[in-house]
């Protein structure tokens, strides 16, 4: 049996598609925010959810605990984020977004929300449903495996 040609694995082209909108991105937010994308990341996730750990930050924005670290920090030296001790754990720190921080937040959010139409505009919003559906499914397939092995 003849296997497909390594650009037809959907798992490959995913990864092609996560690279061309990571470093698009980037561009976007470094010219548009002065940030990152890794920080843009986080500042996204902390704005929403505030207040976060870094666990908790490193698993809203799907990063690394090391990686999800560094970016808090760059953003706590950017004066965008500032971290305060946690009320559930002493020697913990909680990360939220200074005034300074909200209003970046919020020029991320814009900014995402731009990308996704750029990015998408090629789909009809039918097409972009039936994507966004589909992309839900193999999310809940897979973190279901996660959990599964974890038990």
């Amino acid at each position: 049996m003849t296997q497909p040609a390594l650009e037809r694995f959907l798992t490959y082209r995913l990864h092609v598609l996560n690279k061309i909108t990571d470093r698009d991105t980037n561009r976007a937010y470094l010219a548009d925010c002065g940030i990152p994308l890794g920080e843009a990341r986080c500042l996204a996730a902390i704005g929403r959810y505030a207040p976060l750990s870094v666990n908790d930050l490193a698993r809203a924005a799907n990063l690394n605990k090391g990686q999800a670290s560094r970016s808090a920090q760059a953003l706590v030296e950017r004066g965008l984020v500032e971290k305060n001790h946690s009320e559930s754990d002493g020697r913990g720190v909680v990360l939220a977004p200074t005034p300074a921080g909200v209003a970046q937040y919020q020029h991320i959010i814009s900014l995402i929300a731009r990308r996704n139409e750029e990015i998408f505009s090629c789909l009809n919003a039918d097409e972009q449903q039936v994507l966004g559906g589909l992309l839900d499914r193999l999310i809940d397939h897979l973190q279901a495996a996660e959990g599964h092995e974890e038990g």
